[in-house]
């Protein structure tokens, strides 16, 4: 796992453990939550934008949430 966490190609692996074939190596190799962690933060984009547009100078939003109100 360190060798994977590490970045080392899993077929390199292979090869140092001598296993012939790569499902065999794949059975070791186990992420832990640290690597699953990174792993999907990696996979997906963030849900929102890092900065949020300014509601507040919206006259018509604002209007539209007052008439909520009554």
């Amino acid at each position: 796992m360190h060798l994977i966490q590490a970045g080392v190609n899993l077929i390199y692996i292979r090869d140092l453990l001598g296993h012939v074939d790569v499902s065999t190596t794949e059975i070791y190799a186990r992420a832990d939550a640290e690597t699953r962690r990174k792993a999907i933060e990696n996979a997906y984009e963030p849900l929102t934008p890092d900065v949020l547009p300014d509601w507040t100078s919206d006259p018509s939003l604002i209007g539209w949430l007052d008439s909520l109100g009554r």
